[in-house]
């Protein structure tokens, strides 16, 4: 079943990708949502009958070179279970969403077959998506990994007459392949320490890595803290945070179902989740999580202040899944994976509805994109405004405060950021992480409920026309997103328990048994020979990362102490999700001059944050225009003047003039040869009388 489950995509891809003229266009479509579907059924069932044990499906031997011996395997946990029903799920929706929004998509010229290859790519995408997911090892998850950045290349850039959409994936490619840098010296580096590439001989590994030093540039690290920092460097470009983030928001020039696939739901957590598989080595980096803690944060309330004044609906939607993920980043630096996965979970239902509500929104108003030339849209579009209704309710955390009735009631985002901010105050009380956490909750509610106020109510505005004809969308974009509401619905009070509920029944979820910090015996494990392995009186046991999917260490008591944060702490996300939504009220319905007055008096903090912190231009100062300025040099002075001028000057004087010669000595006439030869006898007569013949 899991094997159906990964290869079904890519079946489907090269159907679709190189059989749609033997099949037709609209067949080879209805073929690769039909395998998504059959990949997300099976999923499903997989997800909801696994029992918890860690298992290792072989498929085929695959490399072997050396000490490295590594098979393509499935490695089927909790973590691999529940990202399958996230990227099945979401884009077999999306797969369905797209025969209604690329219909008629007028981006290219009549006759041109584009759908076939844009369902190639979407499950091409899922395919390299579930690679990386179901990775038994580094190698392979790396294979996946970048796999999934050239199908999103290819996805971002599919409007390729754009050419906005050409440089938006060129970026998206650069950028992620700094962070992908870092990722492989991660790689490097555990393969150094251990021979190996596998999980179970790297976290079997761990407790010896966290006593080892190694040389990194310029001094001494611990080996535990280098290879955690250097692997998150790989999540920190695929999850878009902080320093490279600046692809995100670019990346929406591609089609509205990418962004919700790819930028909302799935390739943008794979960041998370690799420091989630990666837990045992991150209970022993206590430095590595700490920066993951504080940049999370950070990029949490970055995203967030940036996404109070942008206009393009896309691009508020794109800077509250940066934030989002700050959020989740969080929950795994502080220790409590568990709830980072709960969030990627439920962001994944409402945001792919907010992405699909909005590109819905722009198949009604001829793919207009501005906010400030929509409003009213709510009864011309109510089904699509329901749906972006009860996303945003998800996303802004609306509910009823667990400290009132002892169990959650509310939407999806209200349960899962909660816990993530209370499990912020339980590591560290009024810490950093927590405030700006908060505040990023304040933001994200005004945002949210500005795009609601500013599409769905007060007057019409921009183009009279368009407005007078905006329709609903057809039944395919409709049903993925009732689908979504389900899960943004009840997605977090379902999955409550096993994700943040007692200590028993999260270690029962996700397979850990036993003595949680046992010494677990491995499989020839890496560190088994040597001394920090065994007890000795100064270390005493070696605690070693067990067989569940997640590990928490012997000092880690986050996820038992959230639940005993003091009752305005709980509270806390509840009163600033009001506080948002009457700000915006004022804003955007009660007084609707204010914000303009408040920008003009603000103009120096609007333009701040309207050009998003100015990221872009200095790394345009720093880096692009550098690079620039170097290739143009290597150009006109490097190849223009050095080998265009002088190699190639001389070698075209010098090379004519042994052509010409060696042409005359061609003449075609023998007593020319016999002279030749003549000549060169003569030459090595003289040769062998002066040397002596070579005689010693």
């Amino acid at each position: 079943m899991e094997i159906i489950i990964l290869f079904a995509p890519l079946i489907c891809a090269l159907i679709c990708g190189f059989g749609w003229k033997f099949i037709g266009e609209q067949a080879a479509c209805v073929v690769a949502t039909a395998g998504l579907f059959l990949s997300a059924i099976l999923s499903w069932i997989v997800f909801l009958t696994f029992d918890g044990t860690t298992q290792s499906i072989e498929i085929l031997r695959w490399i072997q070179s050396g000490s490295l011996d590594t098979s393509w395997a499935i490695r089927m946990d909790r973590l691999t279970a529940i990202m399958l029903i996230v990227i099945t799920t979401v884009s077999s929706l999306v797969h369905l969403y797209s025969f209604g929004y690329m219909a008629h998509d007028d981006h290219f010229a009549e006759g041109v077959s584009y759908k076939p290859r844009f369902f190639a790519y979407l499950s091409f995408f899922t395919f390299a998506m579930l690679m990386l997911v179901t990775a038994d090892n580094l190698v392979q998850m790396f294979f996946g990994w970048e796999g999934v950045g050239v199908a999103s290349y290819l996805l971002i850039g599919f409007y390729y007459k754009k050419p906005s959409a050409n440089a938006a994936a060129i970026k998206a490619f650069v950028v992620n392949r700094v962070g992908d840098f870092g990722f492989a010296l991660g790689i490097f580096g555990l393969f150094l320490l251990t021979d190996s590439i596998k999980f179970d001989d790297i976290f079997a590994a761990v407790p010896t890595i966290a006593e080892t030093q190694i040389r990194f540039l310029w001094t001494e690290w611990n080996a535990a803290n280098l290879l955690a920092f250097l692997l998150f460097v790989g999540a920190m470009g695929k999850s878009a945070q902080l320093i490279l983030h600046t692809w995100l928001p670019d990346a929406m020039e591609g089609p509205t179902p990418v962004s919700a696939l790819i930028h909302a739901a799935t390739m943008v957590t794979a960041g998370v989740f690799l420091v989630c598989r990666m837990s045992p080595l991150m209970e022993f980096a206590p430095q590595a999580q700490t920066f993951i803690v504080v940049l999370g944060a950070t990029t949490a309330f970055f995203a967030a202040t940036v996404g109070l004044v942008q206009n393009d609906i896309k691009r508020v939607i794109a800077y509250s899944t940066c934030s989002q993920l700050g959020y989740m980043f969080v929950a795994a630096g502080v220790g409590v994976y568990s709830v980072a996965m709960f969030h990627l979970l439920t962001h994944a239902f409402f945001k792919a509805m907010l992405f699909l509500g909005a590109g819905s929104v722009i198949h009604a108003m001829h793919h207009e994109q501005d906010m400030r030339n929509y409003g009213g849209l709510r009864h011309k579009i109510p089904k699509t405004f329901w749906a972006m209704m009860i996303g945003t309710l998800a996303i802004t955390g609306v509910g009823i405060p667990l400290l009132y009735v002892g169990f959650p009631i509310g939407f999806a985002g209200f349960v899962s950021k909660d816990a993530i901010i209370e499990s912020a105050y339980a590591a560290t009380p009024m810490g950093y992480a927590f405030w700006l956490l908060v505040v990023a909750a304040l933001f994200t509610s005004f945002y949210s409920w500005r795009l609601m106020f500013m599409t769905f109510y007060g007057e019409p505005r921009g183009d009279k026309h368009t407005h007078e004809h905006a329709h609903e969308s057809p039944n395919t974009m409709l049903v993925p997103l009732g689908v979504l509401a389900i899960g943004a619905i009840f997605s977090g009070m379902v999955f409550y328990k096993p994700f943040f509920g007692s200590d028993e029944s999260v270690d029962k979820f996700f397979g850990i048994s036993g003595e949680k910090h046992a010494i677990v015996q491995m499989v020839e494990p890496a560190y088994a020979a040597t001394d920090e392995a065994k007890d000795d009186k100064d270390h005493g046991p070696a605690q070693v990362p067990g067989q569940g999917a997640i590990f928490h260490g012997p000092d880690n008591h986050v996820l038992h102490d959230a639940h005993y944060v003091p009752k305005w702490v709980k509270v806390s996300p509840f009163v600033v999700m009001l506080l948002g939504f009457f700000t915006a009220w004022l804003f955007y319905i009660k007084n609707p001059s204010l914000p303009g007055r408040l920008a003009a008096n603000q103009r120096p903090l609007y333009n701040f944050l309207l050009n998003k912190w100015y990221f872009d231009e200095v790394y345009d100062f720093l880096f692009v225009r550098p690079a620039k300025w170097l290739g143009n040099f290597l150009w006109k002075r490097g190849d223009g003047d050095v080998i265009d001028g002088s190699l190639n000057g001389i070698a075209m004087g010098i090379i004519p003039f042994f052509t010409r010669l060696a042409g005359r000595a061609q003449s075609g006439f023998m007593f020319h040869y016999a002279f030749a030869m003549v000549l060169g006898v003569v030459l090595l007569i003289t040769y062998f009388a002066i040397t002596g013949g070579g005689a010693e």
